[in-house]
């Protein structure tokens, strides 16, 4: 079965997908039956998802009536808690045999505190008591203005998903602030074995983005760069990864107990129809990654993916011309990079309020 080799090679299997009715579903698209015979190791949320799941699912009205007398607020993270904590003991056991690395379950903050560090923190820390879980991970955005939170919340032993992450630039320094946090954890005199985070880089943004610019290109060979941006840049990204690994910083870090902050290929669902539809997750494998898909991907992955072995060290050379090309005809990624995560940032914010707005309307029905 292809996600037993996929998994073998080093690369675990998450849904990117959440709903009441997931975790109560025993039929094939359930989340129960997505662990057993789909080797789904882990799960991960965002405002999106949960705005879909709540506004649409009959399974939080009765919830929501009887909470009519909290906030919207209130109401949502009551929600999505229990939900995420419903998760997190689904993957109790996958957690335990994995010693930790796997079974994990993502939350994320209130999108709009993405530049309010003490915000995030505060937040962060909220989250993590209310759910209660030893294998869930709190979402922090990769902006600038979190990168502190990242080590804040790192240093009281709380595992972290970072979120929105584009260019290889911001990677390297969401490394830094996890390897910072791992730092100041040890000089508190705690354990570090036991905290975990994963770098959630984003792959299908970049194409639709970049391949926008190279249809208006008058290059001669800019078709010829279509649908290559994103999966070289993840590249680029687990390049850095393999380099920050062999530092002296990261290996005294490991000598006393550290865990690798894996890499996670996020937007893995293929948003042109002409690429094949499992392009994101097979051509982005290689050791200690996590490849975090919807629903739609897992089943175009196991229904006619071809396992293809590692697919990302081989071609650290390729990922590195394609974007010196790139640079030659004028596509500034940097530019794509730095508007894809404002654009991310507002796409989340935007689903978390009509989230409210959803759940305010149903509170007052």
């Amino acid at each position: 079965m292809i996600v037993k080799e996929i998994s073998a090679a080093g690369t675990s299997i998450w849904l990117d997908d959440l709903s009441r009715a997931k975790l109560t579903d025993t039929g094939p698209h359930g989340l129960p039956y997505r662990i057993t015979h789909d080797g789904v190791v882990g799960v991960t949320t965002n405002p999106s998802i949960f705005n879909a799941a709540i506004s649409q699912g009959a399974e939080y009205a009765g919830t929501i009536v009887e909470m009519r007398d909290k906030s919207a607020a209130e109401i949502v993270t009551v929600l999505t808690t229990d939900d995420v904590r419903s998760a997190c003991d689904l993957f109790t056991n996958v957690f335990t045999i994995s010693n930790g690395i796997d079974g994990r379950v993502s939350i994320e903050v209130d999108p709009r505190s993405a530049r309010n560090s003490e915000s995030t923190i505060s937040e962060g820390k909220a989250l993590w008591k209310l759910v209660d879980r030893p294998n869930l991970m709190i979402k922090v955005p990769a902006t600038l203005e979190c990168l502190p939170a990242i080590t804040e919340l790192i240093s009281r032993g709380i595992s972290v998903n970072v979120t929105l992450i584009f260019s290889v630039e911001r990677y390297v320094q969401v490394f830094d602030a996890f390897m910072q946090g791992l730092e100041n954890r040890l000089a508190l005199g705690e354990e570090i074995s036991d905290v975990t985070s994963v770098a959630s880089f984003f792959v299908s943004r970049i194409d639709t983005a970049i391949d926008a610019l190279l249809k208006k290109s008058e290059s001669t060979y800019a078709k010829e760069l279509l649908g290559k941006a994103a999966i070289a840049n993840a590249i680029l990204a687990y390049e850095a990864f393999e380099e920050i690994a062999q530092t002296e910083r990261w290996r005294n870090l490991q000598r006393k107990g550290a865990r690798i902050q894996r890499p996670l290929w996020a937007s893995t669902g293929v948003k042109d129809p002409a690429y094949e539809d499992t392009r994101y997750v097979l051509d982005l494998i290689a050791a200690n990654t996590v490849n975090t898909m919807p629903q739609a991907t897992l089943d175009a992955v196991i229904d006619h993916g071809s396992f293809k072995g590692d697919t990302i060290t081989s071609h650290f050379a390729t990922a590195h011309s394609i974007f010196a090309r790139l640079g030659e005809i004028g596509v500034s990624v940097k530019e794509v990079t730095d508007f894809l995560e404002i654009d991310g940032v507002a796409k989340f914010s935007a689903a978390w309020m009509d989230l409210l707005q959803n759940v305010e309307k149903a509170r007052t029905a």
